[in-house]
């Protein structure tokens, strides 16, 4: 079994895409990811819609608000 790394409805965090990825984890389904340094300095990887990754590029600034879906800032 995998790790899903979506981001759930309450998490809040800010950071810098430092790396995309894509993958059939399920063998079924396309997942997409991006590897995030956050402000704090922790690095995390979640999972993002097709639309957001396909706008990101290594660099770019995502934000996740509580309730709200990670957007490109």
């Amino acid at each position: 079994m995998f790790k899903s790394r979506k981001p759930g409805q309450d998490d809040a965090w800010e950071g810098v895409v430092t790396d995309k990825s894509r993958g059939m984890l399920d063998g079924a389904n396309m997942y997409h990811f991006a590897e995030l340094r956050l402000d704090d300095g922790a690095s995390t990887k979640v999972r993002i819609g097709r639309q957001l990754w396909k706008s990101l590029a290594v660099g770019d600034r995502l934000v996740k608000r509580p309730g709200e879906d990670p957007v490109k800032a």
